[in-house]
């Protein structure tokens, strides 16, 4: 039991400690983990590509769940869920709000990064009473500029982490400098801090098919985000080479009111390597 988890009161507040459950919507088996009080709009997070339960940072879950209800999910075909993973954005959109009603949800807040930035954008322009306030981070527009060129960057790290036996995310999501490399490092290691009941990896094809979703939203025609009328935060790093940081500005401009932070000499991942200036903030703004 982690210090931060309190065992007589029955609320798990420590992201490790939060047991795998699954829910069945749809003829699909969704896997997903919850903590935090109960009662509220719950927190779902949408997690990015390649990605399980496993990997969210316990260093922005567990702050967020020390005041909100906080429920990560496996969506269709990825990790431990079941059913075969969507081609397209609107798809997994879809699917995910299969997963929030069958968990009887009737308005949510949505923090998301990466993929499930662009996941959580097409969610709230086609069902926007479901949500409250969004958090967007390490994302993009659909039609951003090279928003379709994330598959070419991935491939390409995913072959250099190979190469160099370390985890792709230390490529991808991190700085290759004196400042990255170490928070990348640490990043990893805190993903590992779990040892129990881990997720089910996730295959080579997921990875294929989300990319080539990413890739056909990239191309699509922009949608009007001037309709999202919920408080939004977009944060990155200013130097975001999966997802380009110029588009978190673009999405601020799309997105009328929304609030924008962006962290220095970091990446993809800067909400990560900022995680005690970020934490905070994104409290901050759940609660207002």
């Amino acid at each position: 039991m982690s210090t931060n988890s309190h065992p007589h009161d029955g609320i798990i507040t420590a992201y490790q400690d939060a047991p795998t459950r699954t829910v069945q919507a749809g003829g699909v088996s969704y896997a997903y983990r919850e903590l935090g009080p109960k009662g509220g709009v719950p927190v779902i997070f949408l997690v990015h590509l390649a990605a399980n339960l496993d990997n969210w940072d316990p260093r922005i879950i567990d702050p967020i769940a020390a005041e909100h209800h906080v429920i990560t999910f496996d969506n269709r075909g990825v990790g431990a869920s079941t059913g075969i993973v969507p081609d397209s954005v609107e798809a997994m959109a879809e699917d995910a709000v299969t997963f929030i009603k069958a968990l009887g949800f009737g308005q949510v807040d949505i923090f998301a990064f990466s993929l499930g930035g662009v996941v959580a954008q097409a969610l709230v322009l086609k069902h926007p009473g479901l949500v409250r306030k969004l958090v967007l981070t390490g994302t993009g527009p659909a039609g951003g500029k090279d928003m379709d060129k994330v598959a070419g960057t991935t491939y390409y790290d995913i072959l250099r982490a190979t190469l160099t036996r370390s985890d792709p995310k230390e490529f991808l999501f991190f700085n290759r400098n004196a400042t990255g490399k170490p928070a990348a490092r640490a990043f990893v290691d805190r993903l590992k801090e779990r040892t129990a009941d881990r997720d089910t990896a996730v295959k080579v094809k997921t990875l294929q098919t989300q990319l080539k979703a990413i890739k056909k939203w990239g191309r699509s025609a922009p949608a009007d985000l001037s309709v999202i009328t919920q408080p939004t935060l977009i944060a990155n790093g200013d130097n975001d080479r999966m997802v380009p940081s110029i588009l978190s500005e673009d999405l601020h401009r799309r997105i009328k009111g929304s609030e924008l932070v962006i962290y220095p000499d970091s990446g993809h991942g800067g909400i990560f390597q900022f995680h005690d200036k970020f934490a905070p903030v994104a409290v901050a703004f759940l609660c207002r």
